[in-house]
């Protein structure tokens, strides 16, 4: 048995020759503390209406990642994140997680009733059992103010510790090929929100962001020696642009292109000699990549298969056309990452498997205890859980 979410991930951790079990009904709101903040929602629910919910209640995540498609159990599983170097990822973010065991047992677990199968449970690959419902700690409702500016990257490679301290969450984009950074800054502040109209919207994030970027992807794949000419018309027409809204509007996009994707988390003290080397290798002729590098900061947190486990955390995204040859590119990178000790995002693809995986995790053992304890029979086993986590 496997459990599908939104089909958000580029893995196969999801396919099954035997029983897939979709959630998409189990999305109702159980109970709400609006003094405590504290959620408990089934976790079938996809998160955009998760965070409508949450607001009309008042509250919000302390932190999301940039797509809001997914499902609350797909995002826990698989180790989503957003970035903010003193906010973690949405898995932990829970107080606890009620798990519909192999054997039909229900099972809640929390930090208090259960630390070892807890922290196996927030970052589990849906290798422990049916995630039914999660208990969120969720925050006052907030409102972000986000500016998007172009910096010439030397600049922002040198002074990166302080554009990092300086917001609340902040990224950067790099196209290969170009010398120009676009940062993302994103601060919380006492400003009512100021939504901007649907066709302001649109042009922005449907238009500009995701048709143009489509021309690109176009042109790499037609006109493969235009490339770097494509890059640089693309970074050299990125302005400035500001929005003033609730969180959960500030940190989604809207995203429409299809690609692949990797992601690696490196101790971040290693991500600006990565970034340049990962920009190089991206600049080849032979891999024609018209995708920007994505990078973001996240703080260390206790989930045991967490690719941010005990470490502070850049996570370094790289993207390519799906019909193009985009294994060579992803290797490299991989190879790259590994030479820092990096962990896969579960979501994204990788090439990893048990063997190599199991010394990036100092508490890789425990959670092939509490996986063999919860699920001995190997009811949730799939060829990709057989590659990655081992046979139960």
């Amino acid at each position: 048995m496997r459990v599908a979410g939104s089909g958000h991930s580029f893995t196969d951790i999801a396919l099954t020759d035997g029983l897939l079990l979709r959630l998409d009904r189990l999305d109702r709101v159980l109970a709400a503390d609006r003094a405590t903040g504290r959620v408990k929602v089934e976790a079938g629910i996809v998160l955009w209406e998760l965070n409508e919910r949450l607001d009309d209640l008042g509250l919000a995540f302390e932190n999301l990642g940039d797509i809001d498609r997914q499902t609350l159990a797909g995002s826990i599983s698989t180790g989503t994140h957003g970035t903010g170097e003193r906010f973690q990822n949405v898995s932990a973010q829970i107080d606890a997680i009620e798990l519909v065991l192999a054997d039909g047992r229900a099972l809640e677990v929390s930090a208090e009733s259960d630390p070892d199968t807890f922290r196996a449970a927030r970052v589990g690959l849906g290798a422990l059992g049916v995630i039914y419902a999660v208990t969120l700690r969720t925050v006052p409702a907030y409102t972000l103010h986000r500016v998007d500016r172009p910096l010439p990257l030397p600049e922002v490679l040198d002074g990166l510790d302080d554009l990092v301290a300086a917001s609340d969450h902040f990224e950067f984009y790099v196209f290969p090929h170009t010398q120009t950074a676009l940062c993302r800054e994103s601060r919380r502040t006492d400003e009512s929100p100021r939504p901007r109209s649907r066709a302001a919207v649109y042009a922005q994030e449907v238009v500009l962001e995701n048709w143009v970027g489509q021309l690109f992807a176009w042109g790499a794949r037609y006109l493969p020696s235009q490339v770097p000419r494509l890059a640089r018309t693309a970074a050299g027409n990125v302005g400035r642009s500001t929005k003033i809204d609730r969180s959960f509007s500030v940190f989604a996009s809207e995203r429409r292109i299809r690609f692949t994707e990797m992601e690696y988390g490196i101790p971040r003290q290693h991500v600006v000699e990565a970034v340049r080397r990962v920009l190089e290798l991206a600049g080849r002729p032979g891999h024609q990549v018209a995708y920007p590098i994505e990078v973001r900061f996240v703080p260390p947190d206790d989930a045991l298969l967490s690719p941010s486990h005990d470490r502070v955390t850049a996570y370094i995204a790289v993207h390519q056309d799906r019909k193009l040859r985009w294994e060579p590119y992803f290797r490299g990178v991989e190879a790259i990452m590994s030479e820092y000790e990096g962990r896969p995002h579960w979501g994204k693809r990788h090439f990893q498997t048990a063997e190599t995986l199991a010394p990036l995790y100092p508490r890789w053992n425990e959670f092939a205890r509490v996986r063999a304890d919860l699920d001995p029979g190997g009811a949730f086993r799939n060829a990709y859980l057989d590659r990655v986590l081992g046979k139960v």
